[in-house]
């Protein structure tokens, strides 16, 4: 299995170093042609979702990236990459919108607001959670699945093949949301193969 790592700007070195502690095989998305290696997987890291929407038009990423994840591609979006994957975002503008998720950015405030808490991941347990300018989930609908919230706010959801999380996971030294992930793939991969 390999994961393919969106590398225009953000915490992709952290994600990436979190797939090495898995064991899992991975490269960096820097440019088009990066897209001719094959990969099972799609991580879209943290950063600044309209400069990544931008980026992701202007290096021709952005229609086959948002084909492969209709057609089924496990993505993994954290805070940034959340934005760029829901279907309505308020105070900005719908990037990918292949989720069927309402957001709010930075909806903690500026990064003074960041903070670090612990809350119950779904069939995970207790997971730490670093917040930094993040968004959540104010709504959901269709087949999303809620999967952590945190006083009251949704920060992590999944819908069949796309998983995301307000927060993020890479930032901490816990590999279990990444683990559930490759999972996901795992399972997709054996689906595919019937």
């Amino acid at each position: 299995m390999t994961v393919a790592v969106l590398a225009l700007q953000g915490a992709f070195a952290e994600h990436a170093a979190m797939l090495d502690r898995l064991g899992a095989e991975h490269f960096e998305i820097r440019q088009f042609r990066d897209l001719e290696c094959p990969f099972d997987g799609l991580i879209l890291p943290s950063g600044e979702s309209t400069v990544m929407g931008k980026l992701l038009r202007d290096l021709e990423l952005f229609q086959p990236l948002r084909e492969r994840i209709q057609a089924g591609l496990p993505v993994f979006g954290t805070c940034a990459g959340l934005i760029l994957l829901a279907k309505e975002v308020d105070g900005g503008v719908p990037c990918l919108a292949t989720m069927d998720i309402a957001v709010k950015r930075n909806a903690y405030g500026r990064q003074l607001g960041s903070f670090y808490t612990e809350s119950d991941f779904w069939e995970i347990g207790s997971v730490p959670m670093t917040f930094i300018r993040a968004p959540y989930i104010a709504s959901v609908s269709g087949r999303v699945q809620a999967l952590a919230s945190v006083d009251g706010k949704i920060v992590a959801a999944r819908q069949e093949n796309q998983l995301v999380t307000a927060f993020h996971p890479e930032l901490n030294d816990d590999p279990r949301v990444h683990r559930y992930f490759l999972e996901m793939i795992a399972a997709q991969k054996r689906r595919r193969a019937l």
